[in-house]
C-alpha cells in the first residue's frame, strides 16, 4: 500500500508540471495575434491549441469552468472531456481560460494570460457565467478581509496585517463605470490604485508575490475568473471572498439550476476552490508576474508559473521552444 501511495503522489507531482504544457501551447498560439486587433482570432487560436494539448495529458478531465459565453467567443465548453481518457488516468475537474484578457492581447496591452486549474471532482464552485464581487489578498493578509464590510475597513485591516500604513497599499481594480464609487472610496483612503482594463485573474495572482507591489484585488469581475483566481490563491496560502452579482432573472434561474440557492451567500476561498489544486499560467503579454511570449528565429520563449496547493510549491518556468519537429506546433509556431 505504501508503494501505491508513493506512486500516486509521483503522478500528481508530474501532473502539476505537465499542465504547464497546456498553458504554454495556448499562449504561443494567442501571441501571434498580439496587437493585431483581432480578439476572436486570438481566443480561437488559444482554445484550439489548449484543446489539442490537453490530449497529451494522462487524465480523464472534464471542463467545469469554461470561458467565452458572455461574448460568444470560441470556448472549451462546460462538460467537455479532455485528456487521453485512459481508464487508469486520474479523473479531474478542469477550470480554464485559454486567453484571460482577449482585449489585452488584441491591443497589445499588458497582463494577457493563458490559465488552467485542475482539482479532484467537485472541488471547484460550479460558478454560473455571471458577475462576482471579489476581494483577494496574499498570504500575509489571510483572515483579515471581510467582503461584507466597506473597502475602507478592509484596507485598514490589510494594512494592519501587513504592518504597513494604509497609504503604503496598492489595490488593483478593473477600470469600469460600475467601480466609480469604489475607486473614489479607495482614493479617499489614500491607497494607490492600478486600474486594469481586463484580466482580474492576473490582478489576483499579483497579490501572491510581494515583488509586484500589489496588495489587494477589489471589485466586480467574472465569476468563472473568480474560481480560477481562488485556485491560484489556494496554492499560495492567500485569501479570497466573493459574492455573485446577477444581472438578470435569467442568470438567477440558471444559477439555481446549477444548485445555487442562496443568492447572497459569501463564498470563502475554500468554497471557491478546495482539495488538492494545481494551477498554471503562461504570459501572453508582459504582466505583473510573467513576461509575454518572445519569438526567436528558431522558436519562442515563454514565462510561466506552476503551483500546487498540497505542497505550496510555486515554480517560475522560463522555457525555450523549438518549433521544428515539435509535436504540437509547426515551424511557424502555429498549432498543427
Amino acid at each position: 500500500m505504501l508503494a501505491s501511495a508513493q506512486e500516486t503522489g509521483a503522478v500528481d507531482r508530474n501532473l502539476a508540471l505537465e499542465v504547464v504544457r497546456v498553458t504554454e501551447a495556448a499562449a504561443l498560439a494567442a501571441a501571434r495575434f498580439v496587437g493585431l486587433g483581432y480578439k476572436d482570432g486570438a481566443d480561437r487560436a488559444a482554445v484550439e491549441a489548449m484543446r489539442r494539448t490537453f490530449g497529451y495529458l494522462h487524465i480523464r478531465g472534464r471542463v467545469v469552468i469554461g470561458e467565452g459565453e458572455r461574448d460568444e467567443a470560441p470556448m472549451l465548453f462546460i462538460g467537455e472531456e479532455v485528456g487521453d481518457g485512459d481508464p487508469d488516468a486520474p479523473e479531474l475537474d478542469i477550470a480554464v481560460d485559454p486567453l484571460e484578457g482577449t482585449n489585452l492581447c488584441a491591443n497589445g496591452i499588458n497582463d494577457a494570460l493563458a490559465v488552467v486549474a485542475m482539482a479532484e471532482h467537485g472541488q471547484f464552485l460550479n460558478a454560473p457565467d455571471t458577475y462576482m464581487n471579489k476581494i483577494a489578498v496574499g498570504a500575509v493578509a489571510k483572515g483579515a478581509i471581510d467582503i461584507r464590510r466597506s473597502a475602507t475597513h478592509n484596507l485598514a485591516a490589510i494594512a494592519e496585517a501587513k504592518r504597513v500604513r494604509v497609504a503604503d497599499l496598492t489595490a488593483v481594480i478593473l477600470d469600469r463605470p460600475r467601480h466609480d464609487q469604489l475607486v473614489a472610496e479607495v482614493r479617499k483612503a489614500g491607497v494607490r490604485i492600478r486600474l486594469i482594463s481586463d484580466g482580474d485573474v492576473g490582478g489576483a495572482l499579483a497579490t501572491t508575490d510581494p515583488a509586484t507591489g500589489i496588495d489587494v484585488l477589489l471589485g466586480v469581475g467574472g465569476a468563472p475568473e473568480g474560481v480560477l483566481a481562488a485556485a491560484a490563491l489556494r496554492c499560495t496560502g492567500g485569501d479570497m471572498q466573493a459574492t455573485l452579482q446577477f444581472r438578470s432573472d435569467e442568470e438567477r434561474a440558471r444559477a439555481e439550476r446549477m444548485g445555487i440557492k442562496d443568492h447572497n451567500h459569501v463564498y470563502g476561498i475554500g468554497e471557491l476552490a478546495s482539495g488538492d489544486v494545481m494551477f498554471a499560467a503562461t504570459g501572453v503579454t508582459d504582466g505583473f508576474l510573467l513576461r509575454g511570449v518572445r519569438y526567436t528565429p528558431t522558436g519562442a520563449e515563454t514565462s510561466s508559473i506552476v503551483m500546487r496547493s498540497r505542497s505550496g510549491t510555486v515554480r517560475y518556468m522560463a522555457t525555450r521552444h523549438h518549433f521544428e519537429g515539435h509535436p504540437i506546433y509547426d515551424r511557424g509556431g502555429q498549432p498543427r
